[in-house]
């Protein structure tokens, strides 16, 4: 559930009108429901409440220092994949001992910066990483906590770009191999095993693949405590999907229900990722209709642009098209695109919409995950503002970038000036 809702015609973010602040703030921009936020929190941390857990909220999809604060306030962790999310997490007040640092190529530096600050946990993703890891941690006198986090090859029922458990993908290690690698990390010197970790993929749809994922975990911890390796934590990761259009995902107390059946035994704590499920529907992309064209094909031109929002370019994903000002006409079949010079620039395709005119306001819905944390400059358009709406007050929690951000850091070299 989420709180944007029309109220007399006119969308509303909790008790804001959507077009006062666009007044105010201008177009496009991102706009968060913080009350969605902490309902969406609140009801995962709650379905596992009877299995010793911690929500660790996946920063890669929405790093905005506000939203990582309003899940830090109510006493979840930070997953993390880069020194740069460390800092965030750091900076939007995280306590280190609930940071899970994961990814497949974390940087000497990177690893250095993350056992200064004494986080969790490292995931480690192949052979050599716990090796690095265990040098650099001699070097500064500490012991190092990892887990491995393995490759179950369960087929997600996902978009094969966010399908990470499978033989194929990048991530994890081949489970078979597990043992023997948890073995040869017992004898590092300057390691200390913590767990066990395993992320299957993203916008997961149904259950089936998270019990398979957990009862392949399970039998690979039980095989590691028979070799005298102790697991205190189960890392699942995240991956519970959303509904951008016609999806019937899990209510988390179903997706908990499938997990606490393998795990309530184990005696371990385990930590969940959550990132789409937590921010995905809190947050809007809001959008100024500049031009219309019709003809053979129709389109509706607006002020946001595959660099805003790349979902739909990227993934071919759907993501619903709703008018800011409700008004009574017809509707048309038409794509919503934005000013990008490339033909994959767009919002929507085919789509029915209202045949919005040059000035309307539209609003992108479900939008608060992987919206503004994939956005670039790319044809030098400065990045939107950032605003969270908590009850009937609005707050700006990134500036949009001007035209002197884009070049903030460029040096035009000696031997080019006075050409």
């Amino acid at each position: 559930m989420h709180f944007f809702q029309h109220k007399d015609g006119v969308l509303y973010g909790e008790e804001c009108s959507v077009e006062a602040i666009a007044r105010e703030i201008g177009t496009p921009f991102y706009l968060y429901s913080y009350r969605t936020l902490v309902r969406h929190f609140e009801t995962f941390d709650a379905a596992f409440s009877d299995l010793p857990h911690l929500v660790c909220y996946s920063a890669k999809a929405n790093s905005n220092g506000a939203i990582l604060k309003t899940f830090i306030s109510r006493g979840g962790g930070i997953d993390i994949v880069s020194g740069g999310e460390l800092f965030r997490a750091l900076q939007a007040g995280a306590n280190p001992a609930k940071i899970v640092y994961s990814g497949v190529g974390k940087r000497e530096d990177e690893i250095r910066y993350a056992l200064r600050e004494g986080i969790l946990l490292f995931n480690c993703e192949s052979y050599q990483e716990p090796h690095v890891i265990n040098g650099i941690a001699g070097t500064m006198g500490v012991k190092a906590p990892i887990a491995l986090r393995v490759n179950p090859d369960i087929d997600p029922h996902t978009h094969p770009y966010i399908a990470t458990g499978m033989k194929k993908a990048k991530f994890g290690i081949d489970i078979e191999r597990a043992v023997s690698w948890y073995q040869e990390a017992k004898r590092l010197p300057h390691l200390t095993i913590g767990g066990v970790s395993c992320h299957i993929g993203s916008q997961l749809t149904e259950t089936g693949p998270f019990t398979e994922a957990v009862t392949r975990v399970r039998e690979l911890v039980l095989k590691l405590r028979a070799e005298g390796i102790a697991i205190d934590y189960v890392d699942l990761g995240g991956g519970l999907g959303i509904t951008y259009h016609d999806e019937e995902p899990p209510d988390p107390r179903e997706y908990a229900h499938a997990i606490c059946e393998q795990g309530k035994d184990l005696r371990c704590t385990f930590i969940f990722e959550p990132g789409r499920v937590l921010v995905g529907n809190a947050g809007i992309l809001v959008t100024r209709v500049l031009y219309t064209k019709e003809g053979e094909k129709n389109f509706v031109v607006v002020d946001a642009a595959m660099n805003d929002l790349i979902r739909p370019t990227l993934y071919g994903s759907y993501q619903e098209i709703v008018p800011v000002k409700k008004r009574k006409g017809e509707e048309m079949v038409a794509d919503m695109v934005g000013p990008i010079c490339e033909s994959g620039d767009f919002l929507a395709r085919d789509r029915v919409m209202p045949r919005f005119e040059p000035g309307d306001l539209v609003a992108i819905m479900s939008a608060g995950a992987y919206g503004f944390s994939m956005s670039s400059t790319y044809n030098s358009r400065p990045r939107v503002a950032e605003v969270l709406v908590q009850d009937a007050a609005f707050h700006l929690i990134r500036e949009r970038e001007s035209y002197a951000d884009l070049i903030r850091g460029e040096r035009i070299p000696s031997f080019l000036e006075g050409k």
